[in-house]
Formats: structure tokens, sequence, C-alpha cells
């Protein structure tokens, strides 16, 4: 298996993360919740962890940061896409036959019947072939102006300010990067989103449409598309939430048994961000403070919505830690815990 060049990237980003740690696969592996094998896996780019809580598990015990762990999933998404990629076409040997029933352009010596010859160019085209060549290439460039990736400004201009009604931003997805990112980043940002206007659709720019889809009551489908758009210029929905410290105070005030650990979990889960959202790899989400699951979501009669209100999913994962009081329900955040004393002694159950 010959490892895509964003698996070799994500990768070695383990391997710097694991060498910098100076423990071993299986000591790592122990308190990441996942075998030693299997990081040996990841860090070789042999394969691609299918759930990012491995990754962030990981990543954690080794002490890396937020910025670190923002890099690391934005390497992750762009590898796990990787992952049902078409391989690429196989190269034409430079001296491949040319079979008989391929037309031959005018001016192009072709080889002998039954023989293997190198197919080449002549030095010199016929003046048709020369012509229909200039032709092509006038509409190669053409055709580039007009791309997704180009800058859309000509084609903005011709529907006003609104950058996203051009044809070049028919759609703006994950892994583009153009001025249509950037206009929706904008517009993010105008709505109080908290991201980074760069023109690069990574996780973060993801993580931000799909939360502002569900605020505006529209699909969650990774995609800016037109219902999007119009919500985004709208300018009728507000990303605004609570900070980090309100986030950490609700915490310690419903999770009175165990506050230090719970607040930890929190911020391993989401950065104590009430508008997180992770996606993960077969199609389902986790959502807010606490990432709870689209499955736990449905066992407490939650939604979406509902779970990106901080208090509704502080109190909703405080249902979840009283089943067997115990933080269960995230297992890589409470291996990543593990050996770390909370501020508070936990209770008896």
């Amino acid at each position: 298996m010959v490892a895509s060049p964003h698996t070799e990237k994500f990768a070695a980003r383990l391997r710097m993360l694991k060498d910098r740690s100076g423990r071993g696969y299986d000591r790592l592996g122990k308190d990441a919740g996942v075998s030693g094998s299997s990081l040996h896996r990841y860090c070789s780019g042999l394969s691609v962890p299918v759930d990012y809580r491995v990754v962030h598990a990981f990543a954690k015990v080794c002490g890396a940061d937020a910025e670190e762990l923002r890099e690391l999933h934005r390497l992750w998404a762009l590898a796990d896409t990787d992952r049902d990629a078409p391989a690429p076409a196989a190269a034409v040997p430079e001296d491949a036959a040319v079979p008989e029933d391929v037309a031959v352009p005018e001016g192009v010596t072709p080889p002998e019947s039954g023989r293997t010859r190198r197919f080449r160019v002549p030095d010199k085209l016929s003046p048709r072939a020369a012509v229909l060549a200039a032709a092509v290439v006038v509409v190669l460039v053409a055709g580039f102006v007009w791309l997704p990736g180009s800058a859309p400004d000509g084609a903005a201009s011709a529907s006003g300010d609104r950058v996203l009604d051009s044809p070049a931003c028919k759609t703006v997805s994950m892994g583009q990067h153009d001025a249509c990112v950037r206009e929706v980043q904008t517009l993010l940002a105008r709505a109080k989103g908290k991201l980074a206007v760069d023109g690069d659709f990574g996780p973060e720019t993801l993580r931000r449409v799909t939360a502002f889809q569900v605020l505006a009551g529209l699909p969650a489908t990774n995609v800016v598309d037109d219902a999007t758009k119009e919500a985004l210029y709208a300018q009728r929905v507000s990303m605004t939430t609570w900070p980090p410290a309100r986030v950490t105070k609700r915490i310690r005030e419903v999770f009175t048994e165990d506050p230090g650990t719970a607040v930890a979990v929190a911020r391993c889960a989401s950065f104590l961000d009430p508008l997180y959202v992770l996606p993960n790899t077969n199609g389902s989400r986790n959502w807010g403070v606490f990432q709870i699951s689209d499955a736990r979501l449905r066992d407490l009669d939650g939604t979406p919505l509902r779970a990106f209100d901080p208090d509704w999913n502080i109190r909703a994962a405080h249902r979840l830690w009283s089943v067997r009081h115990d933080f269960h329900d995230w297992p890589s955040c409470e291996a990543a815990l593990k050996g770390t004393p909370s501020s508070t002694p936990k209770s008896t159950p």
C-alpha cells in the first residue's frame, strides 16, 4: 500500500507527537484506549483511523496543545478523505505501442503494424495540426478562467456584491480554497461565528458551516448550498454563545459530584465550545459541549439544535453520567485523563 501525500503528512505529525512524548506504542495505546499495534500502523502511514476520537485521545496523552490538535484534525480530515479516493491512473510508458484502431493526428508518424515503437510528436507540425493545437490552447485558457479554484471576482461583479451567487461559487465544500470560501467565512464571522478568514475550507470551517445550518433550521449537509447562501446573506442567525468561563462555571454547578473531571472531559471533547461539531466517517456526528452523539441525542429526546444549548447539553451529559456515576460515554477522554487527579475527590457511587 502506497500512502497518499495527506496520509504521509498525518502520519509524520503523529510520529512527531509520539517521539516528543518519549513513550512506546504500548504505553501510549493503553493511555489512549487503543492498541499499540494500531498506533504503530497509524504512525507508519499504513492506515488512517476511521474515528477521530482515537486521534484526539492519542494527541492528548502526548501533550498536544490546542493549536496542535486543530492542525492534527485538519490533517486527519484530509487523509480520511483520501481513503475513498480512486487510485491514480497508471502512467503510459513512453515507448508503448499504439493500437491499430487508434486515429493518429496528421503530421504524426504511427508505428509500423505489429511492432512497438516510440510514439512521438515530430518537431514540426503540419499547418492543419498547428491550427488545431492553437485552438485547443485557447479553449483551455478560457476554461481555466472559470475553474472553481480561481478567483470569482469577474463573475461576482455580474451578480452585485453577493460573491456566492457567481457561477464559480455554485457549491462550496470541504477541501476548497478560493475566494468563495473566504466569502463564506466572512459571512460566518459576521454572524458571530468564531473562525479564521483564510479562504481554506478545512475542518474548522466545516464545523461552523454545520452549526450555522442547524441554527438556521436547515439540513446539515456539510456543503454551502443555495439555502445556506440565502441564510448567510440574510444575516438573521446569530452564532453568539457562552464563553468558556461561563461553560466551566455551569459544568461545576451541575456536576457537583466530580466537577474537576467533568470540566476536563468537556475540554477534551469540545474545547468548551458550545457549537463544536465533530463528524464521524460513518455519517454520524457529535454535538456541543459534551459532544453528545446522534444516537445518544435520540435516547435523550434531543436534537442537534438542543445540543447547542450549553445548559441543556451539560444537564444531558449529567444524565448520562448518572447511569453508572462515571464518564463511560466519553471513553477516549476518560482514557486520556487517567492518572490526572481531579480538583475535587470523587464521591462514592
